[in-house]
């Protein structure tokens, strides 16, 4: 994953490599965060992807939950 400079130059669909990288955990922990459940992670043929927009809206909710 590039540097983010803007949620829009992000691809429409996310890795779970550039999921790890944003949010700075390991690749395992993100293989383990996309089989969880409630996150927007969805298989094509051996592929799991997280579709950009609802990743931010699951970060968005989660750390609404945090504040509260």
């Amino acid at each position: 994953m590039t540097k983010l400079t803007c949620i829009g130059d992000l691809p429409i669909t996310l890795s779970v490599e550039d999921v790890a990288s944003y949010l700075g955990i390991s690749r395992v922990g993100a293989y383990n965060l996309c089989h969880s459940k409630g996150f927007p992670s969805m298989r094509i043929g051996k592929r799991i992807l997280i579709p950009r927009d609802h990743f931010f809206a699951w970060l968005d909710k989660r750390q609404k939950e945090a504040i509260e």
